[in-house]
């Protein structure tokens, strides 16, 4: 049978249209045909003009073709193995009621080398994923493998340290965990605080009372509970106090309790204020550090950074958790991972 899609080559052909054979040095070869019940879905499985296909032939170095519900894999047998789960993982998602966008397909593309996919992504048809966040706007589902540990830890440690670069979802999934368990009532308080520490930059005296002097510090949490609540429940409750933004230095003499207390940016906070931020802890609470130890903002470096202290002093400590990111788990644009991977090489 003759596989080909409108607008997509028919093949790959060597010298004189003629499909050359493997050379001894190339790795094994393989073709996996996959079929797909329902037919309806295959316009967003496949993506407009065919866009999701040709971006995993791309990335694993494959063919793919397709007729009716059956898709046809060609390519080194490692690849095609990758490129199934993905085109699985794919419609998985679409079956348990997901959008597919680009970040979504990127990420099941990094995570189709991981061990840990085929118990992400297969399953029963129409079962969720085993691990999601549920919030009021979304549910949301791990995009690598260091999440799924990282969405296990916020469950399961009092506190926890989320460690890596920008894109990672460190921030963004500890936010909506904190969400997901104000809404069950698991917390009676939602707390997000930042330390205010300039990234590089001489701001001066901003104008306005302290809130709207602190405000723009934390505006990257404003966007993101916005993302899982809706807008006038996050106005309501921040001005019932259920929900508070604050910066560090707001958290002194405290006791959180009842409260889920997310500390983002931590790599600008010196080793006293991580103290302090630290021992604020209360029954029935849950604390979340996010940061970035090789972006410190602070005059002395990381030398001055109270983040790497912390985790060095209390990594394997009981009902703690750390975990850490790398460039290999960027979700956002794909850029970004390559902006990260850039970066990080020449510092290396």
């Amino acid at each position: 049978m003759t596989f080909d899609r409108p607008g997509h080559r028919a093949g790959i052909q060597g010298d004189g249209g003629v499909r050359t054979g493997p050379r001894p040095d190339q790795p094994r070869r393989a073709r996996v045909e996959v079929e797909f019940e329902e037919q309806t879905m295959l316009g967003a499985l496949f993506g407009q003009f065919d866009t999701n296909l040709v971006q995993i032939e791309n990335r694993l170095g494959v063919f793919i073709s397709a007729r009716g519900n059956k898709v046809l894999i060609e390519g080194p047998e490692d690849a095609v193995a990758r490129a199934r789960d993905v085109l699985k993982g794919l419609y998985q998602r679409l079956n348990t009621g997901h959008e597919i966008d680009s970040g979504a397909l990127e990420s099941l593309i990094a995570m189709s080398a991981e061990p840990t996919l085929e118990g992400i992504i297969t399953g029963t048809p129409g079962n969720a994923p085993p691990i999601m966040i549920r919030t009021r706007r979304k549910t949301i589902v791990p995009r690598s493998a260091t999440q799924i540990a990282y969405m296990q830890a916020l469950v399961q440690n009092d506190v926890i340290f989320a460690l890596g670069p920008a894109g990672t979802g460190k921030t963004y999934l500890a936010v909506a965990q904190a969400v997901a368990q104000l809404m069950t009532g698991s917390v009676q308080r939602l707390i997000l605080s930042r330390p205010a520490v300039e990234a590089g930059e001489r701001l001066g005296f901003l104008p306005g009372d302290m809130k709207e002097k602190v405000d723009p510090y934390l505006r990257p949490l404003y966007d993101a509970l916005y993302d899982c609540m809706p807008p006038e429940q996050v106005e309501r409750r921040i001005a019932s106090g259920e929900i508070e933004i604050a910066p560090i230095a707001f958290m002194r003499g405290r006791t959180l309790a009842d409260a889920f207390v997310i500390l983002d940016e931590a790599q600008n906070t010196t080793p006293a204020q991580m103290k302090m931020f630290l021992t604020r802890f209360g029954q029935n609470s849950r604390m979340v550090v996010c940061g970035d130890p090789k972006q410190v903002d602070l005059p002395g470096g990381v030398a001055a950074s109270g983040l790497a202290d912390a985790v060095g002093r209390l990594e394997g400590v009981d009902g703690i958790g750390v975990v850490h990111f790398s460039r290999a788990d960027v979700v956002r644009h794909p850029i970004v991972g390559r902006i990260v991977e850039a970066y990080e090489g020449n510092e290396a």
